[in-house]
């Protein structure tokens, strides 16, 4: 059966013709811009770059403002880190934000309306893969966070997590290696309301491209390695499918099971299964994980949110109190650096 009268008929905000076929073009761009760079030498690119180092792409999804921004700074600033990274924004343009209060160099890239609840945060996804990919080739990881995510870690923890300690030897491995880097993304093939969602676009209308095994879930957030991010550029078979209106609002959360189904189906071997991002959906509200408040935060709290029921790590945190900066102030980059590696 569907689902019951009473759930809110859910019109979503349908990508227009003009927008999907600007992302395809933006696409294609990205791709060709990979398959060109394949052919550069690690030790010497196309840019004239000597030794370059791989970096991470951290992709800022918004329709805030970057309450955090003063936290993101802590963690970037270093002369050590200035090569190895990339920051990319895309803010909802129908929002007016305040340009963050950083020195870091942010690349607002250009951008669509959003929804919760529907294919267009697949789009902005998409879309902040693509222009980092065509940025910079020395990108081989992406992030994707939100206005409400923090570091749990230091940007070198992470770093070294990811490629091996910077700099080293281990830069010109990772260029080398990265057909067989891990993507970190949140895969469940399990959970009390996954068939709700499976037909809620109608029965029978994700087959027969997604049989109801394949259909997985996890967090939006992740973090992808190239060859990865480029799977998904790529696809255009599952889209057709998840960018299709729902039904009914209950069951409607494409941004949570598309990135999910496509890498399970096309490299399940090559994910992790976990995410770096750790939530809490202790106490949720509408759909949205506890948020933690001023009295809560400390470095213990740091700590405990680093552990995990399994071997994984985790590097990010999402939904922490904007008024923790304005109550804690500096006290808050300290607990999350100073004494935390």
């Amino acid at each position: 059966m569907f689902p019951s009268s009473s759930s809110r008929l859910f019109t979503p905000s349908l990508i227009s013709p003009q927008d999907e076929l600007d992302d395809l073009r933006l696409f294609n761009e990205a791709i060709s811009k990979a398959t060109a760079s394949r052919g550069v030498s690690p030790k010497i690119s196309h840019l004239g770059t000597i030794n370059p180092k791989p970096k991470i792409a951290f992709l800022f999804l918004t329709n805030s403002d970057l309450v955090f921004a003063p936290l993101w700074q802590r963690f970037f600033e270093s002369p050590s880190n200035d090569d190895l990274f990339n920051v990319y924004i895309h803010v909802d343009p129908s929002t007016k934000i305040l340009t963050p209060e950083w020195f870091v160099k942010a690349n607002f890239i250009p951008a669509k309306t959003t929804a919760r609840a529907s294919p267009t945060l697949i789009s902005a996804a998409r879309r902040l893969l693509a222009h980092a990919i065509i940025d910079d080739p020395f990108n081989l990881y992406f992030a994707l966070v939100s206005q409400h995510c923090i570091p749990l870690h230091s940007f070198k923890y992470i770093y070294t997590s990811l490629f091996g300690n910077p700099p080293s030897s281990s830069s010109s491995k990772a260029f080398l290696t990265q057909r067989s880097h891990t993507s970190y993304i949140e895969i469940l093939s399990e959970a009390r309301y996954l068939y709700k969602r499976y037909v809620a676009r109608g029965y029978g209308v994700m087959l027969p491209e997604i049989p109801f095994d394949k259909f997985k879930v996890g967090s939006q957030f992740f973090v992808l390695a190239k060859r990865h991010a480029l799977v998904v550029l790529k696809d255009k078979k599952l889209w057709r499918k998840f960018k299709l209106p729902c039904l009914y609002s209950d069951s409607c959360f494409p941004e949570e099971h598309y990135f999910p189904t496509l890498l399970s189906m096309e490299d399940p071997k090559g994910c992790s299964h976990y995410a770096l991002m750790r939530v809490n959906w202790t106490d949720s509200v509408n759909g949205h994980p506890h948020t933690y408040h001023s009295p809560e935060i400390s470095p213990e709290l740091i700590h405990t949110l680093r552990k995990s029921s399994t071997s994984s790590i985790r590097i990010f945190c999402s939904e922490i109190l904007a008024r923790l900066l304005e109550t804690v102030n500096g006290d808050s980059q300290g607990c999350c650096f100073q004494r935390l590696s």
